[in-house]
């Protein structure tokens, strides 16, 4: 081995390592940013490597390398620009488009693989059929996700008559052709049948999941893209990408079985889908049969004003209005007059997991205040007021009760506190398409306007109040 192959491995080496601190570090909020910039450095220094093993083999053309560093540029360009202008609210419908790009990519470098490397022009193998698979899943399947995530798809479930058996027989299809190609037998016809079933397939499987599972969907999805990159480096031999692809299909199908236990569901029945319907139309209030009890800026300033300990309840009408600062600011005011205030972190509340922890942490909120729903709950009867910010089917008491679309999901006991205010835009169903049992409960108080304004007008109300 010369000497350049030495450095060479010890970058990769290096950049397997960065991978997994960096993965380590985003198990806190505190230290995720230095995590984030941990992997980065790891990234790029295997970018930089495998282009000096290029430069240095010389079999790399001219067009090659321009094809090279225009994608690159292209790229990093639009990525940079996604992510710098990407809502808070809209980054799981990112995350979902990463994904169908990195599954795409994945399948596209063994599918090349195939048709030009070996002497015999074709290179068929085990993790050549499985890339081709689940990198097709999770291309289709992403966009599908992210369009319902978007609204361009509808987020109900949609099915169609024999929906359930085209997707079986497809699963067939592609098992076999799976099979042919990576025995070597099936020759180009069975890669074309294998990448369209795996494209058709991912369709299928996503449609029918509804708006209130697509989270869990997309961090599955994640796992397929971790998986398929995985099986690209056997491919063609890449350690590093071995690496990194199994470290994101690990985290990812462990992040997928904590939010489905969060939501008390099997991924198997969550992957059968029927679940939820998106972002629902406002329905008309109280048409659940209870009485709805309406606040004022003041009133509501009265009872935080006097109360002893708050519990903050975000959710993703506080994403959605970015009304994180306006809520560490009544926080803060609050606290200044010696209130205890804490937040009450559901692990499925917004969009993607951390969603809260992140838009709080935005607004400077100390993260020892951020307390997970198995902490927070015990401490719920003891809480004078619990102000929840635009979360719903997360604090519906309906979840204990059987024969509901929501029963076993494990809930914040919001209701268990002496007194409720919800902020919300109006009586609207959140994902699970069901009234809200909270918010006909005596001790509620519905402020109903934008989470950014309520937090505004009630800051406001609270210092005239106490002067």
């Amino acid at each position: 081995m010369s000497a350049f192959d030495t450095v060479i491995r010890l970058v990769y080496l290096s950049a397997a390592t960065l991978f997994v601190v960096g993965l380590h570090l985003m198990n806190s909020p505190v230290t995720a940013r230095r995590g984030n910039l941990l992997s980065g450095a790891g990234m790029t220094a295997a970018i930089l490597a495998t282009v000096a093993v290029l430069i240095a083999d010389g079999s790399v053309g001219v067009t090659a390398w321009l094809v090279v560093i225009a994608g690159t540029a292209v790229g990093s360009v639009a990525g940079y620009v996604a992510a710098r202008r990407v809502r808070m609210t809209a980054m799981p419908q990112l995350v979902s488009l990463f994904n169908a790009a990195g599954g795409g990519a994945a399948a596209l470098v063994a599918v090349h693989d195939f048709t030009h490397v070996g002497s015999s022009g074709l290179h068929v193998s085990i993790p050549l059929a499985l890339d081709v698979l689940i990198g097709g899943v999770t291309f289709s399947g992403s966009l599908i996700a992210s369009g319902k995530l978007h609204g361009v798809v509808p987020g109900q479930p949609i099915l169609f008559p024999g929906s359930r058996v085209v997707t079986i027989l497809v699963a067939v299809v592609m098992a076999v052709a799976t099979v042919l190609l990576a025995v070597g037998t099936g020759g180009v016809a069975a890669l074309v049948v294998l990448a369209v079933a795996a494209l058709v397939f991912g369709v299928t499987m996503v449609l029918p999941i509804g708006g209130a599972d697509m989270p869990v969907v997309i961090s599955l999805l994640n796992a397929f893209t971790g998986t398929a990159v995985a099986m690209a480096g056997f491919v063609i031999g890449n350690t590093v990408l071995i690496t990194a692809g199994a470290l994101v299909g690990a985290s990812g199908a462990i992040l997928t079985k904590l939010m489905a236990d969060a939501m008390n569901r099997s991924i198997g029945n969550i992957m059968l889908g029927g679940f939820g319907t998106g972002d629902s139309t406002a329905a008309a209030v109280g048409d659940g049969g209870g009485q709805v009890r309406s606040l004022s800026a003041d009133d509501a300033a009265i009872q935080l004003a006097y109360a002893s300990k708050v519990v903050i309840v975000p959710g993703y009408g506080l994403a959605a209005a970015q009304a994180q600062h306006q809520a560490q600011e009544l926080a803060a005011l609050l606290e200044a007059r010696g209130v205890d205030v804490s937040y009450a972190i559901h692990p499925v509340a917004g969009r993607m997991p951390g969603h809260m922890n992140v838009l709080l942490a935005e607004a400077n909120v100390p993260y020892s205040q951020l307390k997970e729903m198995e902490e927070i709950n015990p401490e719920f009867p003891q809480v004078d007021v619990a102000l929840v910010i635009g979360a719903n089917d997360v604090t519906n008491p309906a979840a204990r009760r059987p024969g509901s679309a929501i029963s076993g999901m494990p809930i914040l006991d919001v209701d268990k506190a002496k007194s409720v205010i919800v902020v919300k835009r109006s009586m609207g169903h959140g994902y699970a398409g069901i009234d809200n049992e909270l918010y006909t409960d005596p001790k509620t108080g519905m402020y109903f306007a934008d989470a950014k304004k309520a937090l505004a007008e009630m800051t406001a109300a609270v210092k005239v109040l106490v002067g």
